[in-house]
């Protein structure tokens, strides 16, 4: 346990008849971090949110808040609070009201309840809206209100259950932006739990990818994005080709691949049951395809593809494309160098074995 943990979990087990929602799952959040909870709806985020606030309890495993042990501390005695999908705001209580809600149970006096309601709604920008209900107000607002109902708490841990989920996208973009300077404001730390990459890529000081009740990493957005350690984080943290194919050989840190149309292809060993001979998979980012004459730089990979569509994407262009029976695309710059494409037109694609990722049949 860090000496600065806000949050240590080591070994948590949530069973449900004999599937384990949550298995064996560790984490250490340090103070003051925005921490995400990456995965696709089924993997077990939100029940390791509930053991987190109480809701629920662990088989096995321990939950240390600030060095204390939480297992058998009830969710109102926690220094944890919640944000949920829906805010749960009180419809018939002004703004003020529903932020002195938690303020009153605690009977804090009513001076000092003004003090921090004020100071509060200052630091999430909503200085004049006290005496508004919450009907009044966007929906921009009122996460904002139902943040600083649980921020006027002083929490040691904040937990948010995809609470931009409700939002349209563009008042969910500006909230990610927002969201991510409360955080930095308030100092808190931030447990979010989202089943949307960009949320948490772009919030985050750490993420949690978490599938069928594991994390299969945890690290900073670039190095989830840059250096994923499995297949299902390659594919599910921004977008990536695959191709497939028969090893070749291993020498230090490449791995080649034999096509299924017999093209050798380069790209970095990420797993360590690399086996010549047996099948594998490389990893491909679209932004690190460029098109390729015939003469390519040293020791770059290329394969021949044929165009299938080519769509028009603001500073960039989708090209999607076939080889080997495998679809295959590249996000190529609009900046007037690329040639215009047409569908069934053959073109070649390149990339530095640096930036592919092979992973062995066992890790698939």
């Amino acid at each position: 346990m860090g000496m600065d943990s806000d949050l240590f979990c080591e070994g948590l087990v949530r069973r449900f008849g004999s599937n384990a929602a949550v298995d064996h799952v560790s984490l250490d959040v340090p103070a003051g971090t925005f921490f995400s909870i990456l995965g696709p709806s089924g993997c077990g985020k939100t029940t390791l949110l509930r053991l987190l606030a109480g809701f629920d309890k662990p088989d096995q495993g321990d939950i240390h808040i600030r060095g204390e042990r939480m297992n058998d501390v009830p969710p109102n005695r926690r220094p944890v609070n919640m944000v949920f999908q829906h805010l749960a705001l009180f419809p018939t209580m002004t703004v003020g009201d529903n932020i002195a809600y938690g303020l009153k149970r605690r009977k804090m006096p009513l001076v000092e309840r003004r003090k921090r309601i004020a100071r509060v709604l200052e630091q999430v920008g909503l200085p004049d809206l006290e005496h508004r209900n919450p009907q009044e107000l966007s929906g921009g607002q009122r996460q904002r209100v139902a943040l600083a109902r649980c921020l006027v708490l002083e929490p040691t841990l904040l937990l948010l259950d995809e609470p931009l989920g409700a939002l349209d996208l563009k008042l969910r973009e500006q909230m990610k932006v927002e969201l991510k300077h409360l955080q930095k404001q308030f100092g808190t730390t931030f447990v979010y739990i989202t089943h949307d990459q960009s949320e948490a890529m772009v919030m985050s000081d750490q993420v949690a990818v978490m599938r069928d009740g594991r994390f299969d990493q945890v690290a900073p957005p670039e190095e989830l994005y840059r250096e994923p350690a499995t297949p299902f984080v390659a594919g599910f943290v921004g977008d990536n080709n695959r191709l497939s194919g028969e090893l070749v050989s291993v020498r230090d840190s490449l791995a080649e691949l034999r096509l299924d149309d017999g093209v050798l292809v380069q790209g970095r060993v990420a797993s360590d049951n690399l086996q010549a001979g047996h099948r594998a998979e490389l990893y491909i980012r679209p932004e690190s395809l460029v098109l390729s004459g015939d003469a390519l730089s040293p020791g770059f990979s290329s394969m021949q593809a044929k165009v299938r569509t080519t769509l028009f994407d603001g500073a960039n262009s989708r090209v999607e494309a076939e080889t080997c029976g495998q679809p295959v695309y590249a996000r190529l710059p609009q900046d007037g160098s690329a040639p215009r494409l047409s569908v069934d037109s053959s073109i070649r694609l390149a990339w530095n074995p640096s930036l592919a990722r092979v992973f062995g049949a066992e890790s698939l």
